[in-house]
């Protein structure tokens, strides 16, 4: 009710959640708001106090069934209605094209024809809320005078009901689900009237019925129930997808919905088992949908649909709206698991090619003052080749894209042709889109869909293109800063390992560093060889737990230790590396296996902490792996020790030292994996060590997927016959000899 200075007075007997009154106070204000300016769909939101998440508290115009997505919306997401709250400005969008461009996400979702106004619920500095109104798709494309005035009043009103409901102590609060207003009607029908409404209907020779605004059937005549094929009792309060199976596809339900939100007549044909065809025209108000129903001969031929003020464009015959929606919310799911621009590119061309029925796609992005080619599907390399790196300055519909950022459709080269003189057919395509990505108001990029056909685009598939170029936009940049933060990492990590092993007189030595499959952070696995003098060498390789940069620098700090110490004991090395790695309790693990080499004894000393046991291939081609006396992974306890074992190792041997990258795989026993890889060392004829290195590897690539960095040093010992020079001095000495107890072989 009002008050006398014509202010609403809040009911004190409508509750909220959480205590406080409930929304319908606003009730009376929205319902006189919507009959007077005429808009389709009516809604507030709330904005409870110490959060940051704007809840719908009242609906009217559309079911709450279809707006359940969109009933909290975080104040920093990307919609109208938080856009509008959190910058406190009248925010409009003028129809499906400009949706689709600033609100990509929400075009998807919702695409359909209709004009909305988002404007925040203010009194002073305090905000309470949001107002969002919906126009039909006839809205003129800007807001009258008249309109902006009675938005800024009602927006007033709403605030002052909030602040002085809040003033009692009893603030507005949002229930769990929001109160929904009636919707208007022209006027209320009387018995009498009623039955011959229902005569009416019942002859007319076309079938008819009624759907409420939840889409339910609630009058049905006896010609539609007769050609639906189902009696009246089992339609009337079902919803018509629901009571008849073969009315179970997208496109009816999809029809429905777009005549409810964009409140224009739609049409649609369905084939009713087993061979007759029915044409169905949806007339829709505020009250609900008038349908006619009426048989046509095939799906080609449809029914008379009645005049619209602006004719309804259509997406291609191919693809039904629902369809295309499926398609495009299965695109937007894949992007958000892709992970580097390759990602990207392949999701795109697997999802949009077949949904819009392109032949061709090229994504751009701007490098260094061009436009590069990332990725591209359906072109040839050479074409690629020949568009790669165009200077931005250059006239063409793909530069122009993307430095202004506004989409260019030419449905045929002709079209083409008359904005672009120059043009030369290269590609063999008859009509191309050209689609700006933009994320943040800045271009990344830009996307050229070509088809093999003259293509016209409606503009709601043109809308369709351009939201679907905001999800990929989105991805494509997170993308970028995701490869480009990977590449650092791995240059780090590179910068970390030894870019060549030292020459070591009477060793044959191979390295391999594969990194984890894409997807993964860079990880910690490294691997050293140490020369220490003419006749003693050092070998070392081990894996830092994580797969992040801070895994690669403690990665360094290893090797800087064992470095530092090499030449002592294979234990000490280990224990003095521990304590180090304890000291600086980086919060990480590290296996680590350590083995000195007497060249001219032919032995080798080992230690582990933690770390796969290495394998030795004898000479005669045996192959066992050295199960060598466990030792803690280090950076856990500063006392551990380490147990020190010592081998044969003559000329001809292969000592094989691995991180768990390359015998660990999902379902995988890993000593069945450590076996499989040996025997294939014991298969390995006597060959360079880069050559058996790169068997090894091709084994585990082979074996299963890898999902983590593998590391790789063979050792093999040769003979040299060589006289000592000055030149073979030792540079380092060890700090005293190996020792170890012997192992049996």
């Amino acid at each position: 009710m009002r008050s006398g200075e014509g202010e609403d007075v809040p009911d004190p007997g409508a509750v909220g959640r959480g205590g406080g009154r409930g929304p319908q106070v606003l009730e009376s204000t929205l319902v006189e708001v919507a009959r007077e300016n005429g808009t389709s769909v009516t809604a507030v939101y709330l904005l409870p106090p110490d959060e940051s998440v704007l809840q719908l508290a009242v609906l009217g115009g559309v079911p709450w069934e279809i707006s359940m997505p969109w009933a909290r919306v975080a104040l920093e997401s990307s919609t109208p209605v938080s856009d509008a709250v959190r910058e406190r400005r009248l925010v409009w969008v003028s129809g499906q094209e400009e949706l689709a461009r600033r609100y990509p996400r929400l075009a998807l979702i919702v695409p359909y024809r209709f004009t909305l106004a988002a404007a925040p619920l203010t009194t002073g500095a305090d905000t309470w809320g949001g107002l969002v109104l919906q126009w039909p798709a006839s809205h003129p494309p800007q807001p009258s005078a008249r309109e902006r005035k009675a938005i800024t009043g009602v927006c007033h009103r709403l605030g002052r009901l909030l602040r002085q409901a809040a003033d009692d102590g009893s603030p507005v609060r949002p229930a769990d689900e929001p109160v929904m207003l009636s919707p208007p009607r022209g006027r209320t029908a009387g018995p009498a009237e009623a039955q011959a409404a229902v005569d009416f209907a019942e002859r007319i020779p076309d079938g008819c019925c009624s759907l409420d605004v939840d889409g339910r059937i609630a009058f049905v005549s006896t010609k539609a129930a007769e050609l639906l094929g189902a009696d009246i009792p089992d339609l009337l309060g079902a919803k018509p997808w629901e009571a008849l199976r073969w009315l179970a596809d997208p496109t009816t339900e999809d029809s429905y919905r777009a005549a409810i939100l964009s409140r224009e007549p739609v049409s649609f044909i369905a084939l009713r088992p087993p061979d007759r065809w029915l044409s169905f025209s949806l007339v829709p108000d505020a009250s609900g949908i008038s349908v006619r129903i009426a048989p046509t001969h095939s799906a080609h031929v449809h029914a008379p649909v009645t005049p619209a003020p602006r004719a309804r464009p259509s997406l291609p015959a191919a693809h039904g709206r629902a369809a295309f929606l499926y398609d495009l919310m299965h695109l937007a799911a894949t992007l958000t698991e892709a992970v580097g621009v390759r990602d990207v590119v392949d999701h795109v061309a697997d999802q949009l090619l077949p949904a819009f029925g392109a032949a061709a796609l090229a994504v751009m992005t701007a490098e260094e003052g061009r436009l590069r080619i990332i990725g591209y599907r359906g072109y040839t390399a050479q074409l690629m080749e020949r568009f790669d790196a165009v200077p931005l300055t250059a006239d063409t519909p793909a530069v122009r894209t993307l430095t202004t950022g506004v989409p260019a459709f030419f449905g045929t080269f002709a079209d083409l042709e008359r904005d672009y003189p120059p043009a030369v057919l290269q590609d063999d395509m008859a009509a191309w889109a050209f689609l700006p990505l933009i994320t943040s108001g800045r271009p990344v990029g830009s996307l050229v869909l070509a088809y093999e056909r003259p293509h016209p685009f409606a503009s709601e598939e043109r809308a369709v293109l351009v939201s679907t170029a905001g999800l990929i936009a989105q991805a494509l940049d997170r993308a970028r800063l995701y490869d480009t933060k990977q590449q650092l990492a791995h240059n780090l990590q590179a910068g970390l390992l030894p870019h060549t092993l030292p020459h070591v007189p009477g060793l044959d030595v191979a390295a391999r560093y594969l990194p984890a499959t894409r997807g993964m952070d860079v990880g910690g696995d490294f691997y050293d060889l140490i020369r220490l003098d003419t006749t003693t060498a050092a070998a070392a390789i081990g894996d830092v737990q994580g797969h992040n940069v801070n895994a690669a620098a403690l990665m360094g700090q290893v090797r800087t230790a064992v470095h530092a110490t090499a030449g002592a004991p294979p234990g000490e090395v280990l224990a003095r590396t521990n304590r180090l790695l304890t000291d600086l309790d980086p919060g990480l693990f590290t296996s680590c296996l350590y083995v000195h080499l007497d060249l001219a004894a032919h032995r080798a000393c080992l230690a582990t902490a933690g770390h796969p046991p290495p394998l030795l291939r004898h000479p005669d081609g045996r192959t066992e792996p050295l199960r060598l006396p466990p030792g803690l992974l280090l950076g856990i306890d500063p006392d551990a020790t380490y147990a020190s074992t010592e081998i044969p190792l003559p000329p001809g041997s292969v000592l094989a030292l691995y991180t768990d990258g390359l015998v660990e795989a999902p379902g995988t026993d890993i000593d069945e994996a450590v076996d499989d890889l040996a025997q294939v060392l014991t298969r390995s004829e006597p060959r360079a060590m880069d050559t058996v290195a790169d068997i090894l590897i091709q084994h585990a690539r082979r074996s299963a997927p890898r999902s983590d960095d593998i590391a790789l040093l063979l050792i093999r010992p040769v003979r040299e016959h060589r006289r000592r020079s000055d030149g073979d001095r030792p540079t380092r000495r060890p700090t005293g000899p190996p020792t170890g107890r012997p192992y049996n072989l």
